[in-house]
């Protein structure tokens, strides 16, 4: 059975790519207003191609941009996947920086060039193109499958929770299946079995009425600009724990089989540093680069800024400071509670003469999942199958709010399988999504399905 779904790709892998060609002509922006029927022409590209897949298929309006629904349920017995991604994508600001144009996709070095490329729609439409193959060869698939492809991830998602929980009964499934995430390096396949969580906020110190003349009122009035870094530097002590008061409450330790696999992983410290332009690795105390990086909590400042910025001197005590903070979580600290203590800590450390402003932007918590259930023994079996070596398991520093959600509205765990690498420059110029990849991306989707087949549910 296997082999005609392997042959049937191998045979259709050039339409597979012209097809991709065509899906990244199109650019979904999703945060720009102007290209919301450009948006809508991805969505409608994918209802199309799970369509010809023989996946019933729908468009689902929201407030914003839809949401690709499809549906095969005639599996009896089998377990019901739920296969999660978005067809929009990132701008592609600076344009100047591209080598050819975003939205013109070009090969080159064994890659295909264009944004969205690996964030999402490539890594994406790997599942899109499995199906097909079983579909075309078989006339059905080994289990029931669920598409939830929507337009508004790369801007928070705004309808998803609200589609999820209306419609609990379309998207009941036993597993998750996302492709968002990377390998772990080149020739070295991947699953992530756990995401860091995350809080973020902004908070606005304001002193007096309006900037005031240094030589004049310095001196008489607190400077929020001062106050305010004087409040950002308490966050940490000098071995880079966050002090604010309960915040490691419920972190969930590292097992010491999983500091020993993070251990066995091909790591070097000095590229590392090399890659980034920095001299050293910084952060807490007593954890290697990759243990901070993947398991433990961190507190840090996204941006701030007061008064005068520009070129040359203005003499001035600034009316407000303002800092935009997130904090990493892990498994089990609760955003929540966090961002209340947060928000308490800061007021704690306000000086005498400023007022604070504290704006709650949204949070998720970090997850963990067991590396050795049946769902994960079937994924590493299809990857290493259609990679050639078997995928390590590791887990990743940043967040993926869905994946809660899935947890939370729908009760599915779910497979992190990511085929693209951490050097396709996502969110950057010059994204892309290597040939090679999308082919072994797309048999190893379809293997997992009958991987995936063989457990009892």
């Amino acid at each position: 059975m296997v082999e005609q779904v392997r042959s049937y790709l191998e045979q259709h892998q050039d339409q597979a790519v012209s097809e991709l060609i065509e899906f990244l002509k199109i650019p979904s922006v999703s945060a720009d207003s102007t290209l919301k029927s450009e948006t809508r022409r991805g969505a409608e590209f994918v209802l199309k191609q799970l369509e010809a897949a023989g996946i019933e298929s729908r468009l689902v309006e929201t407030a914003g941009h839809p949401i690709v629904y499809g549906s095969w349920k005639k599996a009896a017995g089998k377990p019901t996947v739920l296969v999660y991604g978005h067809y929009d994508v990132q701008p592609p600001d600076p344009l100047d920086q591209w080598t050819t144009p975003p939205f013109e996709p070009d090969i080159r070095d064994g890659h295909i060039y264009a944004r969205g490329a690996t964030d999402d729609k490539g890594q994406m439409y790997t599942h899109i193109k499995s199906v097909e193959a079983w579909m075309k060869t078989h006339g059905e698939l080994p289990v029931n499958v669920v598409f939830v492809i929507e337009g508004e991830e790369e801007v928070g998602s705004d309808n998803l929770d609200r589609f999820l929980a209306e419609n609990k009964d379309l998207v009941a499934s036993d597993i998750a299946v996302i492709s968002d995430t990377s390998q772990y390096g080149p020739g070295l396949p991947a699953i992530t079995y756990g995401l860091r969580g995350i809080l973020a906020c902004e908070v606005i110190v304001r002193g007096p009425r309006q900037d005031l003349h240094s030589g004049v009122f310095g001196g008489a009035v607190t400077n929020p600009g001062n106050g305010l870094a004087k409040m950002v530097a308490a966050l940490h002590n000098d071995q880079g724990r966050v002090q604010i008061p309960g915040f490691y409450d419920g972190v969930l330790e590292l097992t010491q089989e999983e500091r020993e696999q993070f251990a066995a992983l091909p790591f070097d410290e000095a590229t590392f540093m090399s890659n980034l332009g920095v001299n050293e690795v910084a952060g807490e105390a007593g954890f290697t680069t990759l243990e901070r990086r993947w398991a433990r909590p961190t507190c840090d400042v996204n941006g701030m800024i007061s008064g005068y910025t520009g070129e040359g001197p203005k003499t001035i005590v600034p009316a407000q400071a303002r800092v935009k903070i997130t904090c990493r979580l892990v498994p089990d600290q609760d955003p929540k509670a966090l961002t209340q203590a947060l928000e308490q800590f800061l007021r704690d450390q306000l000086p005498p003469g400023l007022t604070m402003e504290f704006i709650d932007f949204h949070g998720c918590r970090g997850l963990v999942f067991d590396f050795n259930s049946p769902y994960m023994t079937a994924a590493r079996s299809a990857i290493e199958q259609a990679f050639g070596t078997a995928p390590v398991m590791i887990r990743e520093g940043g967040s993926i709010p869905v994946v809660e959600t899935f947890q939370s509205l729908v009760g599915v765990e779910t497979l992190l399988l990511g085929w693209g690498q951490n050097t396709d420059n996502l969110h950057s110029p010059n994204e892309r999504f290597s040939l090679e990849s999308f082919r072994q991306g797309t048999l190893a989707s379809a293997l997992l399905w009958q991987g995936l087949s063989e457990i009892q549910v």
